[in-house]
């Protein structure tokens, strides 16, 4: 099994890189790749932990960026973790998502929810390198018994449309295809069918787009087979996975539950190699 979106406590996962990888392993996961949002900082741990454990890791990330107020979640695959320039780029994403958790905070205090912001945000304060996310705020409310679930918090105060919902503020995608290419990797859209905007999709293309998510664990038969379609039409490579959180209330399938075929991994490690040649990544000495 080839599965290549999932998270760790370095984003919003509830595993850190050793249980991830075992639990990948007890699934028979063969290709991993962990693509933390605005992070690589579980890359080192996990590509030990995978090399023990005989699974082949791919260094992944997951970048949000903007479009007419709604979020493009753009994946990088075969980066270089250590990037000067990606480094210093996400930096700058997970300094923007600390102000949004302390903004939604706010809200919630507003409607009389009363949440401590610093203990929510311990983790990246300990560790910068962490980037926070909506789901933090959702499982301390879970802690407190506020709600019964962190999908609970979510359609009742923070996806968007409700109270304590904060628009976010980022990059365009052609600036993150930019920064991603840049590390040597390769940028596919993530999970379209939730984006809803395959109007979009010329214009990524045009400015970069290499690959799309046509299988996700979200996806209906329907979505898979429009998007394997226009990945076709656009000459894109597809990618796919199960975006595991470890996170009952978010994941709809099991590590593994969402696998890409050989013959489609193999494409992308052709074209990996080939962007990697002509764009060599910017390595602190």
């Amino acid at each position: 099994m080839i599965d290549l979106h999932t998270h760790t406590t370095a984003s919003d996962g509830r595993y850190g890189p050793a249980e991830l990888v075992s639990r990948a392993a007890a699934a028979g996961v063969d290709v991993l790749s962990v693509t933390d949002h605005d992070t690589t900082a579980a890359a080192a741990a996990v590509a030990t932990a995978c090399s023990l454990a005989r699974i082949e890791f791919v260094p992944g990330i997951e970048i949000t960026a903007v479009v007419d107020s709604a979020d493009v979640h753009i994946l990088g695959y075969f980066i270089d973790p250590a990037s000067r320039s990606l480094g210093a780029f996400l930096a700058e994403q997970r300094r923007r998502r600390v102000d949004r958790i302390r903004q939604m905070v706010e809200r919630l205090a507003g409607l009389g929810i009363t949440l401590d912001a610093d203990e929510i945000l311990g983790p990246s304060q300990d560790d910068s390198s962490k980037a926070a996310g909506r789901p933090w705020i959702a499982r301390a409310r879970v802690a407190k018994g506020v709600v019964a679930s962190t999908r609970e918090a979510f359609d009742k105060y923070l996806k968007r449309g409700q109270p304590a919902f904060v628009a976010r503020v980022g990059p365009m995608p052609a600036e993150v295809f930019a920064e991603i290419h840049g590390a040597g990797g390769i940028a596919s859209l993530a999970h379209p069918g939730l984006l809803k905007r395959d109007d979009l999709i010329p214009s990524f293309v045009a400015a970069g787009l290499d690959a799309i998510e046509a299988h996700h664990s979200k996806h209906s038969a329907d979505d898979t087979s429009r998007y394997l379609e226009i990945a076709r039409h656009h000459d894109l490579a597809v990618t796919g996975g199960s975006d595991y959180h470890g996170d009952p209330s978010h994941d709809v399938a099991g590590l593994g539950g969402v696998s890409l075929s050989p013959e489609l991994f193999q494409r992308l490690k052709d074209l990996a190699a080939r962007r990697a040649t002509a764009s060599p990544s910017s390595v602190s000495p």
